[in-house]
This record gives C-alpha cells, sequence and structure tokens, in this order.
C-alpha cells in the first residue's frame, strides 16, 4: 500500500492519501480523542503521540499534532494508516454518519437566498478547502451574514480568516448581493 502525504495550509496538519476510498460520502471531523470514539481508524491515529485531530474525507485523511516535526511524527501517522487498512476494519464504528448534521439556522423568508449560497459553498468552496484536507459547511444565514464552520486543516489554519473573509465572502457578495459579511462558527 502506498499512501501519499501533502501539505496543508496549516502546518500543523498533513493530508494523507492512502490511494482508496475512505469515507462514502461527506466528512467526519474529529478534534479530540473522545470524538474518535466513531472511527476505528481515528482511535488508531490518536494512540500516536502529539496527534491532536483527525478529519476523513472521501479519499484523504487529514491529521493534525499539537506539537513536534513532522518528520518524527509522519512515519508513526503513515504505520497507523496503514495496519488500519490493512487489517480490513471498518473506517467508521458501526452507525456513525459522515458529516454531522449540526442544527442550522435562518428564516423562512430567505430560504431562496439561502439555498443559492449552500449551492456556491458545495460547488466551489468545498471543493478547493477539501483540495486542502479541510472541509466547510453552512452552519446560518441572519440578517446578512452567513455563518459557517470550518474543519479539519481549515480549523485553526492561520491563513482561514483570510479564506473567508476575502474568498469566500467576495464570492458569496458576488453572486449574493444580500450577503453582507461570512464569519466563522
Amino acid at each position: 500500500m502506498f499512501i501519499q502525504t501533502e501539505t496543508t495550509p496549516n502546518p500543523a496538519t498533513l493530508k494523507f492519501l492512502p490511494g482508496r476510498a475512505v469515507l462514502d460520502n461527506g466528512t467526519l471531523d474529529m478534534p479530540d480523542r473522545q470524538a474518535a470514539a466513531q472511527s476505528p481508524l481515528a482511535e488508531r491515529l490518536f494512540a500516536v503521540p502529539n496527534v491532536s485531530g483527525v478529519m476523513l474525507g472521501p479519499d484523504f485523511i487529514a491529521v493534525s499534532k499539537s506539537d513536534g516535526d513532522w518528520q518524527q511524527l509522519k512515519p508513526a501517522v503513515l504505520g497507523a494508516i496503514m495496519e488500519h487498512f490493512m487489517t480490513g476494519a471498518p473506517v467508521l464504528a458501526s452507525g456513525t454518519p459522515a458529516t454531522s448534521g449540526d442544527d442550522e439556522f435562518f428564516d423562512a423568508k430567505d430560504a431562496d437566498t439561502v439555498a443559492t449560497i449552500k449551492d456556491l459553498i458545495e460547488t466551489r468552496v468545498r471543493p478547493a478547502v477539501a483540495g486542502d484536507g479541510g472541509d466547510i459547511t453552512f452552519r446560518g444565514y441572519k440578517e446578512g451574514i452567513v455563518y459557517l464552520a470550518m474543519k479539519g486543516a481549515c480549523s485553526g489554519c492561520p491563513s482561514s480568516t483570510a479564506t473567508l473573509q476575502h474568498g469566500i465572502q467576495n464570492l458569496l457578495r458576488h453572486f449574493v448581493p444580500e450577503v453582507q459579511e461570512v464569519r466563522p462558527m
């Protein structure tokens, strides 16, 4: 098994590409050891010292570290991923859905605006963010403000504020004039 790695804009996160499907659909962000109970793969990765977060995507695993150098940590992470896939164990614990069903909030009168915002995020933003080992989801819309949740490599990334304020905000304002601002949630 050959696993490729890619850097992300977040220096604390590396993206691992095992060359096979990881999740059938969606993403699953596990920012701590407790959340890792949803995935035998994530539990195995959290057993590696200094692993502080795991996000599973359709074809990648984003691993964040709390401390240390990737040169020392990367072989242990690669070994844990390889060992998991070689055993044939499931990626998710039975009954665990990908992409958490967090409640969204918006006024019913804004349903058309929200539908356009969600479509833009799904078709133009999420693929680019996934390329960097992260995910972004719509959380809400109120009085011209769009609330988004950043996950994986994007959570805590030094450039996430610039991504939100310059990239995503400008895109949404261009296509949806009602949007005044984009905020993380």
